[in-house]
């Protein structure tokens, strides 16, 4: 079945070229030239994924993410101006899944939202179908993984993360100690040739570790090591 992608940007013109490269790589778009009609069709009718623009009138991109996040976990990809460095880290923090700036490549913008349909159909598949592989739950200390179900504990306490900033956790959670530098945690992120730059690793570590704290303020469980990256303690 074709993925829906939902288009929310007021600028028609960006609407109308991104549906027909869309549509031309097998996508079914819907369009929405303002955060408010689009939110209530996000969470009444929600499309595989959307790609939203921060700057719009009435409603902007980041006040449409924060309502939608109250409700939906539906992935979202950012567009914004290339000087927007603190929107960008904002979306990111809000829940975003990426972010890309403009003037933007389609073929680039098409390729990320490749990666992120991919990743969450690899983390719902196991739970579907008689054929699914069963994946072990990953116990670390106080922090449950369950990759078949896309579900995080810490402490029994649960933690709503976004597929990216699971794949990101998974990577540090599978091997406790051992260093992984952001190349690596790219890799594991983001498995196509799809670039993305330090900031947006350093960016879901933070808010990976602010989720976290929500269910426990004393949470020290991902380490930086300045120059060289992150790793996971279970102490």
């Amino acid at each position: 079945m074709a993925a829906t992608i939902a288009l929310v940007d007021d600028d028609r013109n960006i609407l109308t070229s991104v549906s027909l490269a869309l549509q031309a790589e097998g996508f079914i778009t819907r369009l929405y030239s303002d955060g408010e009609a689009a939110l209530k069709a996000l969470v009444d009718n929600p499309p595989d994924l959307a790609v939203c623009d921060i700057k719009m009138p009435k409603m902007d991109g980041l006040e449409l993410l924060r309502r939608l996040r109250e409700k939906s976990a539906l992935p979202v990809i950012f567009l914004t101006s290339k000087d927007d460095e603190l929107d960008e880290a904002l979306g990111l923090a809000m829940g975003a899944d990426d972010y890309i700036a403009k003037p933007f490549s389609q073929r680039l913008l098409i390729a990320r939202i490749r990666a992120i349909l991919r990743r969450a159909d690899y983390a719902r598949q196991p739970a579907e179908g008689e054929d699914a592989v069963a994946v072990e739950p990953l116990l670390r200390g106080k922090l449950a993984m369950d990759p078949a179900r896309h579900r995080v504990s810490w402490d029994g306490k649960d933690v709503t993360l976004t597929v990216t900033e699971f794949l990101i956790l998974e990577s540090l959670a599978a091997r406790p100690g051992v260093v992984k530098s952001r190349n690596q945690l790219m890799d594991a992120a983001y498995q196509d040739d799809v670039y993305v730059d330090d900031r947006t690793i350093d960016s879901h570590i933070k808010r990976l570790r602010r989720k976290f704290r929500q269910v426990d303020p004393q949470f020290e469980g991902i380490e930086t090591l300045y120059g060289a990256g992150y790793r996971f303690s279970e102490d």
